[in-house]
């Protein structure tokens, strides 16, 4: 099982000058610790407007810094908003192509539709259109890399006859995923041929449910890109100390606040008609996911937090659900600097040989 450093930026209240500095200076520290120590992967977001919960407004930029700085951890997009009002799909594919080369080849695309209202509105996007945005978008993507001049006619796109420069390293180009959230964007995934990036936040009976559903149709597969990407990323909220107790009652709370903050997100659509493909999750925060604790999430393996062993053993889990890779959210809240490298350096003495 691989193990990925997974990104959100946060920085709650109260701030101060300098802060935001500071926790992208942190950011950096930590993962070419994180590339040192075994670490497979370093995912970020792409969000906007959030104050408080993410300041990852501009992945790509942190990504050209990351590649000059770490050696063989690979670096991923999760996700790459492909609604045109955020990112022309020309432009994602330009942005990877170039951090691939600073990179020597170690990046991977994943890509999404956006959920929260308050980003789609500042955007001017239309909720009903984002997957069929998504969907035209990521079938142009890999062939504007692998086709000397790329062309397309579609609903929502028109390129003309173009050399899209420069062309990624990676032959015949970089891995792609996808964010899921709902059985059917599980199934679409494994359609498509694409990779999965997904949250943990309801318990490994249906994480296992929903990778078996992927596998399945990925037998099928008829790739957007030139191969499958047949792999499944999970998000778990981890932080690893020496003393079990104290560790918990350090990290639960942040984890916990995390958690929360990323369900008041949903709360503008309240009000609002819930286009269809957006019902499952919308439903989901505001009705299975009511006054959930930081003890209810560390008893559903949302969270591994404690000593070496005890993460060891909440990860055991993932393993058995089948999921390839166990996105690491090491950052939730206001954890301290310390605190975060301390437990990468325990993840890469212990945890990550344990599974290798």
């Amino acid at each position: 099982m691989k193990f990925g450093m997974m990104y959100e930026i946060q920085i709650p209240e109260p701030h101060y000058p300098g802060i935001e500095k500071d926790r992208y200076d942190q950011i950096l520290a930590q993962v070419e610790l994180g590339d040192q120590v075994g670490f497979d992967y370093f995912w970020t977001v792409e969000h906007h407007f959030l104050k408080e919960f993410s300041y990852c407004s501009a992945p790509e930029v942190l990504y050209g810094a990351i590649s000059q700085i770490t050696k063989r951890i690979r670096i991923g997009h999760a996700v790459a908003l492909l609604p045109g009002q955020y990112n022309h799909p020309v432009r994602v594919a330009e942005h990877a192509a170039v951090l691939d080369i600073l990179s020597n080849g170690r990046v991977d695309l994943g890509t999404g539709r956006s959920t929260t209202l308050i980003e789609m509105d500042g955007f001017e996007v239309n909720p009903e259109e984002t997957r069929a945005q998504w969907e035209e978008a990521i079938r142009m993507i890999p062939k504007m890399w692998t086709e000397e001049t790329f062309s397309h006619e579609g609903h929502f796109y028109n390129v003309p006859p173009r050399s899209v420069i420069p062309k990624p390293v990676q032959s015949p180009h970089p891995p792609l995923w996808v964010a899921c959230s709902q059985p059917e964007s599980f199934r679409s995934a494994g359609e498509m041929g694409l990779g999965v990036l997904c949250f943990n936040l309801s318990g490994h009976e249906q994480l296992k449910e929903r990778v078996a559903i992927y596998r399945e149709a990925v037998k099928h597969a008829n790739p957007v890109g030139s191969f499958v990407n047949d792999q499944v990323a999970a998000m778990c909220i981890i932080h690893c100390g020496e003393d079990d107790e104290e560790t918990r009652s350090i990290g639960a709370p942040e984890g916990a606040w995390f958690v929360q903050m990323a369900e008041k997100l949903y709360a503008p659509w309240q009000g609002r008609k819930v286009p269809d493909s957006y019902k499952f999750a919308v439903d989901a925060v505001q009705e299975e996911r009511v006054n959930i604790t930081a003890d209810d999430l560390l008893e559903s393996g949302a969270f591994a937090m404690g000593n070496p062993d005890t993460v060891i053993d909440v990860l055991k889990n993932y393993q058995e659900a089948g999921v390839d890779q166990v996105l690491c959210f090491l950052q939730p809240g206001n954890l301290a600097h310390t605190r975060i490298m301390d437990s990468i350096k325990l993840m890469g003495r212990h945890v990550i040989p344990y599974f290798k």
